[in-house]
């Protein structure tokens, strides 16, 4: 937060904080002296969450958002205003893309894209009307930047939340608010991740698949796990520093380059424009 870059005394309210990387975030937040407040779709494990941490919790389904929006009221209600949110819920089973149905996409977009957009929705105006200034943090993936075979439907509802959260940084930064912006790209965290389809409602049916990643003797050999505490404190300290990216893993630079290289070969493979083409030679190309 810009005009008060501390975590002490604020108000945080943080999506899915009832496990994993959610938990993990309100966990370090309360250690930096904020006041937090959790939500999670899981009434048991927020039961559970809320009374370990000794925070309030409050039952929210982030693809809905008047569930969101009423989250949004409670919160203010009770403290009077909100310094930081955390838009970190979110699902991570995997199909291929040909055997994706049409409720598979709904279901994963609905939580993962949505439920960031109705975060934001909801929680943007209390922010801006916040003397204080404010922070909004989503939570994208590695698979923003790179993403892998039969994780499709994730990959795309996280590049979703890595564009919106560029493009809403940078529109406040155009508007000169005190409401900043940072975009949480984890990689491997242990987490309740793979274990995403006990969460999904009855009646819909598809091809999705929970995928144990940390369970993969191959991959766990070669993959760097944080625990959820780990996450939480790059978050920390990415929000006191007003930092837009908040990587949990810096040794993946190397998939980054990669993609960012064959974007540039792409560039230069294309000789440019005449710019000397009349326009009406340029309507006949359109």
């Amino acid at each position: 937060m810009a005009d008060n870059p501390q975590l002490q005394d604020a108000v945080a309210v943080i999506t899915g904080g009832a496990t994993g990387i959610g938990r993990g975030i309100a966990e370090e937040f309360l250690a930096q002296g904020a006041t937090v407040v959790i939500a999670d779709i899981e009434q048991d494990a927020l039961d559970r969450a809320a009374d370990e941490l000794g925070v309030v919790g409050i039952r929210t389904d982030v693809a809905d958002a008047a569930s969101v929006q009423a989250l949004a009221d409670a919160v203010v209600a009770r403290y009077g205003r909100v310094d930081v949110v955390v838009n970190n819920a979110g699902v991570g089973p995997a199909a291929r893309m040909a055997d994706l149905t049409i409720d598979d996409w709904r279901w994963i977009l609905d939580v993962n894209l949505f439920g960031v957009i109705n975060g934001v929705t909801s929680f943007l105006p209390l922010l801006r009307a916040n003397a204080r200034g404010g922070h909004i943090v989503n939570t994208a993936s590695m698979s923003s930047f790179a993403p892998l075979p039969g994780l499709g439907a994730y990959a795309a509802s996280k590049a979703g939340v890595a564009a919106l959260s560029e493009v809403l940084a940078a529109e406040l930064a155009e508007d000169g608010s005190a409401v900043h912006v940072t975009l949480l790209t984890p990689g491997s965290v242990r987490t309740d991740i793979a274990r995403s389809l006990r969460n999904r409602p009855e009646g819909s049916a598809g091809a999705l698949a929970d995928i144990d990643l940390a369970a993969d003797p191959e991959r766990a050999a070669r993959s760097m796990w944080l625990t959820p505490r780990e996450a939480g404190a790059v978050v920390a300290r990415a929000v006191l520093a007003d930092d837009f990216y908040a990587i949990t893993h810096p040794g993946l630079l190397h998939r980054v380059d990669e993609r960012h290289e064959q974007i540039r070969r792409a560039f230069l493979a294309y000789p440019p424009i005449d710019q000397s083409r009349t326009p009406d030679s340029d309507k006949e190309i359109r």
